[in-house]
């Protein structure tokens, strides 16, 4: 079998035939994976999550006229969580924030991490007595913009701090996470709190629409005036018209015109009867003047219909009844007597006493008529000039009750503002009295300090420094054998040169025993070198 397909065999060949250079390599990692986290600055992880359980959108402003539907509450969308997401990692937010803690003393960097940070400000924090004393006041003079000068500690101290805030959304959840990396765990754990807190004050304002207690005392002062005004405006235009209830007296005054209607339809009726009987009365009044004695009655009853009950003229009808007896009478009585006979003419002028009578009584009835016509004509025009006045008092009752309607309107808006703005006067005060505690974003895990460092891990660095060590170490033993083209073994000669190998001359020389102690650091040196 050809050594060469032995690769188990070649492996501990090359291994064994260079293991000082293996040993030497794989020492050196070791001792740098040891070395390394002794070395490599210290740093930890200050966790916290904030959960968001709804959108809040606004759809007024503190301007406008309130009402409690203002704002509707959604479940928040990915897009949502995403803009929570930057407002926690938004650098006013970190820089407002650092520049709190500086004011309070609680944010001081290391010096090694100062002494990083202003290695790349420099020429800035040079040029700053520069551009305030020189650069700023000759641009003022040509009526340019001045350049600000910049707090730079405070422009790389938020740019350090941006760069190791991590702020992500949990997949699939309304959670955001925050995770801050800072050498000094507990200054890191009093900047993630302060950031949450100012995250929810700023979030508050950005979403609420309330206003400062002033502005509402103002306001509600404003409405109490407006108020007023509008209710002596009222009080005012009902005492114009002498009316307490403008509506309730329209209702009054519109049966009132129905029951005047209704009796003005039966006087006029009544007028028309009355003016035909009249006109009857003398027509048959005259005619009967000119008729003879010896006619019967008079062509009239006389009868009055009142409520479908008719009505007799009692005198009328006796005189008409006697009339018609004397004359039958006499129209017998001229059959058996001569007519100049001294019966006759007693009948005769029994007839003509009776017939004057009766006549006179006519006349007398035809005056009561034309009185009683009158009478209503004067009742038809009383009441139609009473149906004028109500429609005229309705007529000036409905402007005013649009009038009414329209203060009322208003004063009704202003009621309903009123309440709400003292509605959101006293939920202001209890948000005041709560520490503005009415966010719907809460902070779900609040930070804490932590008590192991996050990096560096010597657990982690040391094992797999060996491992890499170990590989390399390999590696390079195998990239120094690819480059070595000496016979290491006979067999390489008969397959490279094709000559057959007569002897084989082993080296008998062994290596020395380690003359020092074990586990003593001379015993490693010599391990090493050996």
């Amino acid at each position: 079998m050809n050594p060469k397909e032995n690769y188990l065999h070649e492996f501990f060949r090359i291994f064994f035939a260079n293991k000082q250079l293996v040993k030497r390599v794989f020492l050196v990692f070791a001792v740098i994976a040891v070395v390394l986290p002794l070395l490599l600055k210290q740093s930890f992880d200050i966790t916290a999550q904030v959960i968001v359980q709804s959108k809040k959108i606004s759809q007024g402003d503190a301007t406008s006229t309130l009402n409690q539907e203002n704002a509707s509450f959604i479940p928040p969308s990915l897009a949502d969580m995403e803009t929570e997401s930057n407002i926690l990692h938004s650098p006013a937010l970190i820089r407002q924030t650092i520049s709190e803690l500086r004011e309070k003393g609680e944010y001081t960097l290391p010096v090694s991490a100062f002494n990083n940070l202003l290695v790349q400000p420099f020429k800035r924090f040079v040029t700053n007595p520069v551009r305030e004393h020189v650069i700023n006041p000759v641009r003022s003079l040509l009526g340019l913009q001045t350049d600000p000068v910049r707090d730079t500690v405070l422009d790389a101290l938020t740019q350090q701090a941006s760069s190791a805030l991590k702020v992500e959304t949990l997949p699939g959840s309304n959670v955001i996470s925050i995770v801050y990396s800072f050498p000094d765990p507990a200054q890191g754990t009093r900047f993630v709190a302060a950031l949450l807190q100012n995250y929810l004050v700023i979030r508050q304002e950005m979403q609420s629409i309330d206003l400062p207690q002033s502005f509402y005392e103002t306001k509600k002062l404003q409405y109490q005036v407006r108020l007023d005004g509008l209710e002596a405006n009222r009080l005012a235009l009902l005492e114009s018209i002498g009316s307490s209830d403008p509506k309730e007296e329209i209702t009054f005054r519109l049966n009132a015109i129905n029951t005047e209607e209704q009796a003005l339809n039966l006087y006029q009726d009544r007028l028309l009867q009355s003016q035909r009987w009249l006109d009857y009365l003398k027509t048959s009044l005259a005619t009967a003047n000119n008729a003879r004695f010896t006619d019967y009655t008079f062509p009239y009853t006389f009868t009055t219909t009142v409520d479908s009950v008719a009505l007799e003229d009692r005198e009328i009808k006796q005189l008409g009844e006697q009339l018609t007896t004397l004359v039958s009478r006499y129209m017998d009585d001229l059959a058996v007597f001569q007519p100049g006979s001294e019966p006759m003419q007693m009948t005769r002028e029994q007839i003509i006493r009776a017939r004057g009578q009766f006549l006179k009584i006519v006349s007398n009835r035809i005056q009561e008529r034309t009185s009683d016509l009158a009478t209503i004509s004067s009742v038809i025009d009383q009441k139609t000039a009473r149906i004028a006045e109500f429609k005229n008092r309705i007529h000036q009752l409905q402007e005013t009750r649009s009038k009414l309607r329209q203060m009322d309107t208003e004063i009704n808006a202003l009621h309903k503002a009123f309440g709400t703005y003292a509605q959101r006067f006293a939920e202001s005060s209890t948000a005041r009295a709560l520490d503005n505690d009415l966010s719907n974003a809460r902070v779900l895990s609040p930070p804490f300090e932590p008590t192991e460092a996050a990096f560096p891990k010597p657990m982690l660095i040391i094992p797999f420094g060996l491992f890499t060590g170990l590989l390399l170490a390999i590696a390079l033993v195998y990239v120094r054998e690819f480059f070595d083209h000496r016979f290491k073994h006979p067999a390489q000669i008969t397959h490279e040169l094709g000559l057959p190998v007569l002897l084989v001359i082993n080296d008998q020389s062994t290596l020395p025993n380690n003359p020092h102690k074990n586990w003593s650091v001379p015993a490693l040196l010599h391990w090493v070198r050996n």
